[in-house]
């Protein structure tokens, strides 16, 4: 029986508020820097306010292109690109490679998931320098498939579905063979529809995880014209001789923080059941 300890509740509810409000406080700076004029931000005094310039500041965010950067609607949609190839490229990998390694029976099965497992200690910022060579090698700089092809496989899904697969009993595998059901059909009747909740909170982390890529698509295009919204916003700040428009800046952050907000508010529900659901 768990003691009722009003301090240590009182306690906890605070560690709880104080975290939270480190965690909110720098995006509601950017949400108030984003509705204010040009000088509220260089005038030494930060605004805890919300002003009127919201509007004003987005539409120059989305007419105005910035020298070295690209029109924002056209970042944007490399980084929309980018998220959602990276999202589905891993999901369709990792659960295909899981269940050959769950449900198949061939020499080295072990030793295969091992070496997929292993890969978690190489990101790419590791083996950044010769995953740069062989894309460079192959001519893919300054293109789509060199933004999303080093960053598609993920060792990290392979693992979550394998440890669900082998949560699945095997009486529905024998119960498939019985009726006649082959490999590819068991698994698109029965383990994906059971994995439904699995694959909506790897979809939200990968989605996010493809969105917030920044140092891959910077070492891999030059061209504006492939250049991702991370970057953007970059530049944006990057001004040479001139003070940067913090105000049109967090705009442009608050922008790019819109997608993912909603990929999470609508997966919400299956997400949270993907990672707290341990029994299916």
């Amino acid at each position: 029986m768990v003691e009722n300890r009003p301090w240590l509740t009182f306690f906890t509810h605070a560690v709880l508020v104080i975290g939270v409000i480190i965690v909110v406080f720098p995006v509601y700076v950017a949400l108030i820097a984003s509705t204010h004029g040009p000088f509220a931000m260089g005038s030494g005094r930060m605004p805890l306010l919300p002003g009127d310039q919201l509007w004003n500041n987005v539409v120059e965010v989305l007419t105005e292109t910035r020298r070295g950067a690209a029109p924002f609607w056209l970042m944007a949609w490399n980084s929309l690109w980018m998220a959602v190839i990276i999202t589905a490229g891993k999901i369709v990998i990792s659960i295909l490679s899981a269940f050959a390694i769950v449900y198949f029976r061939f020499p080295g099965r072990v030793l295969a998931f091992w070496i997929i497992f292993i890969t978690l200690m190489l990101p790419v910022e590791v083996r950044i320098i010769p995953t740069f060579a062989v894309v460079a090698n192959l001519g893919l700089l300054n293109s789509y498939l060199g933004l999303t092809i080093p960053l598609i496989a993920s060792a990290t899904a392979t693992f979550l579905f394998r440890q669900f697969f082998m949560t699945v009993p095997d009486e529905l595998m024998e119960a498939a063979r019985v009726d006649g059901a082959g490999p590819m059909k068991f698994f698109r009747d029965i383990l994906l529809p059971l994995s439904r909740t699995n694959i909506a909170a790897l979809c939200v982390i990968l989605f996010i995880f493809g969105w917030m890529q920044y140092l891959w698509p910077m070492l891999v295009t030059t061209d504006p014209n492939y250049y991702t919204l991370m970057m953007g916003v970059k530049r944006m700040a990057a001004v040479q001789d001139a003070d940067p428009q913090w105000n049109i800046i967090m705009a442009a952050v608050v922008m790019a923080m819109l997608p993912p907000v909603l990929i999470v508010i609508f997966m919400q529900r299956l997400f949270v059941k993907g990672l707290v659901e341990t029994e299916k």
